[in-house]
């Protein structure tokens, strides 16, 4: 019996953060009540409130659940022994843009995120969650590329945190445009020219296998 209770529970959770990715996505995040979700739902208000603390809890929520298994892959870049750390952070990047082009709720979670939310009142729980993967990004990108100028005896043009910076730019402009007319280019052969092109400025090409 406790273990269909924490079943039904964790059904309940999703179907919670399924509606809110629904009812973000029409109203936005701001004109989204957690009235809205609960309803679209087909739950009691007291049931979000049961596994939510307000409506900032439940876009990370929703955030989490799709994002997280993507930022991992980012954060564990220039820890491992790859024997190409070009190769891994150029893996990493493109297997994250092929994931929002090719999947509907990546693809969802991520045009409310960038399109759908303002950080205003106690949506400014959601900004710090937004910065904190940004900053991990960049850091886990920036360790890459030392590593990369490290192996190949080569000197950055500019220095690290500069470069990482203006990789996570370059990705976070082609989904945010992409986002807004996805028929106006093929977002992962984009990224491939793009961030190929990025890293041969940086003195760092990917090395023959």
């Amino acid at each position: 019996m406790v273990r269909r209770t924490k079943d039904d529970a964790q059904a309940t959770r999703s179907q919670l953060l399924d509606a809110a990715e629904c009812v973000f996505a029409q109203k936005g995040v701001s004109r989204t009540s957690l009235n809205d979700i609960a309803a679209a739902a087909g739950t009691t208000r007291g049931a979000i409130y049961w596994h939510f603390k307000n409506k900032a809890d439940v876009f990370n929520a929703m955030m989490d659940r799709v994002i997280l298994p993507m930022e991992a892959a980012f954060l564990q870049m220039g820890l491992d022994a790859d024997p190409d750390p070009v190769a891994g952070l150029r893996c990493a990047t493109l297997t994250a843009l092929r994931q929002i082009a090719t999947d509907a709720r990546i693809r969802r979670v991520f045009e409310v995120a960038t399109h759908k939310v303002e950080y205003v009142d106690e949506q400014l729980a959601i900004k710090e969650r937004h910065l904190r993967a940004y900053t991990n990004c960049v850091q886990a990108t920036r360790r890459s590329l030392e590593d990369a100028a490290q192996r190949r005896g080569v000197p950055l043009p500019v220095p690290a945190d500069v470069a990482s910076n203006g990789l996570h730019a370059l990705m976070s402009g082609l989904i945010q445009a992409w986002l807004m007319d996805p028929q106006a280019f093929d977002l992962v052969v984009t990224a491939e020219h793009a961030v190929t092109t990025y890293l041969v400025g940086l003195g760092l090409t990917v090395q023959a296998a």
